[in-house]
């Protein structure tokens, strides 16, 4: 019988693992199923330019995992058993109904969504770019005032950032503002935060800084002093938050809610379930948990899969650095900054910003792209067979 690997989630992490596990292991030995509740892969660092206006190419992952070994299940994911080793599912197409999917190997890559964190008024009344089709109601929100508007966007993280520098250069007839809990861009190099501050200015981007928002309300939001910061849209970007379904099925979790993951990415309560990107808590190679982001999705699917292929394969465990080298920011189309950070994630004092950094990172994105577009680069003609040793628990890590 052949080896069942179940992975969750077709984003930045799921899509690449799949890719890169069909890749490397022998199709007469192995059963790649990759689960995904929507049929194109998601450009979610993509998707403040999706709201804005801007038009991106779907990517449709049947073409995608065409030619590759990779089976699709469009479905969303509805329980996780690791006891029984089952994935309850939820037909999305009408084409697959609801059913179980049984596995040997779970790799766990659902990701994360919007953390609206109990505030009143944000499930009823913002909006998020977590996801496309938030995004996609946000974009259309936002062609309703083509008259003018305000538009605010809550949280001075980078989704914060990216998202009210995007509003503010493709609808320069909205009035945009910003709400940070602290000062904007404290975390950066002084210099740095100074060409974010720059480019705020350029744009219009009126900012309230030491400003929590308590309430969100259909035309405004309330602040934690009592002020009322006028909105005609309220954009929330205050934080990710990862579903309970990893809690609810018995994995061990963080407080997070994420899988609690050893050096390999492997869960600390259940040996044969993995995780990457957001939903893994992950120590990274300074002490501390990975952040959720695109960076820690690419160095903990790349573990991940490096484990579960050397595992089944009786080979050592290769070590992946699980480092935060900085934050590369866009500031509209035109501009942005690349951020670098020490072993203690603190700002270096040297950054790069400007168009030049704007090109860098649309070439991290299209290359981020184009490796989804290819997920096993290539089919080569050797691939790994499984070790027949039922019991691979043992498999040294190389240190």
């Amino acid at each position: 019988m052949k080896h069942r690997i179940v992975v969750l989630g077709a984003g930045y992490a799921g899509a690449f693992a799949a890719g890169s596990l069909a890749r490397r292991l022998s199709p007469a030995d192995t059963e790649i199923t990759v689960v995904n509740a929507v049929p194109d892969f998601v450009e979610r660092m993509r998707l403040h330019q999706l709201a804005a206006g801007q038009d991106l190419t779907p990517r449709k992952l049947a073409d995608v995992f065409a030619g590759t070994g990779v089976r699709l299940r469009l479905a969303r994911v509805t329980g996780v058993d690791p006891e029984r080793r089952s994935v309850a599912v939820t037909g999305v197409t009408g084409e697959e109904g609801d059913g179980e999917l049984s596995y040997d190997t779970l790799l766990y890559a659902l990701g994360s969504s919007v953390a609206r964190h109990g505030v009143p008024g944000v499930a009823e009344y913002a909006f998020d770019v977590t996801g496309r089709p938030s995004a996609l109601r946000l974009r259309e929100r936002l062609a309703d005032l083509s008259g003018g508007g305000t538009v605010l966007v809550v949280g001075e993280g980078l989704t914060g950032i990216e998202a009210a520098t995007e509003f503010a250069e493709s609808r320069p007839d909205l009035s945009v503002a910003l709400a940070a809990r602290g000062e904007l861009g404290a975390w950066l190099s002084p210099k740095a935060r100074r060409h974010l501050r720059r480019a705020f200015d350029r744009l219009g981007i009126t900012v309230h800084e030491h400003t929590g928002i308590e309430a969100v309300e259909p035309a405004r939001a309330i602040a934690a002093d009592g002020t009322s910061i006028p909105a005609d849209v309220t954009v929330w970007s205050a934080g990710f938050a990862v579903h309970p379904i990893a809690a609810a099925g018995g994995l061990e979790v963080a407080e997070s809610g994420q899988i609690v993951v050893d050096r390999t990415m492997r869960s600390v309560s259940h040996p044969d379930v993995y995780a990457a990107g957001d939903c893994a808590y992950a120590i990274g190679d300074n002490g501390r948990p990975l952040p959720m982001s695109c960076a820690s999705a690419g160095f903990t699917n790349m573990q991940a899969t490096a484990a579960i292929i050397a595992r089944l394969t009786g080979s050592e465990v290769p070590a992946i650095g699980l480092k935060y080298y900085g934050n590369h920011i866009s500031l509209g189309r035109r501009d942005a900054i690349f951020q670098m950070v020490d072993a203690d994630v603190r700002s270096k004092s040297w950054y790069l910003g400007g168009r030049t950094a704007a090109r860098l990172k649309s070439g991290v994105l299209n290359g981020a792209g184009w490796s989804i577009a290819h997920p096993t680069f290539g089919m080569p003609r050797r691939k790994h067979r499984l070790d027949p040793t039922p019991d691979r628990a043992g498999v040294r890590v190389a240190a």
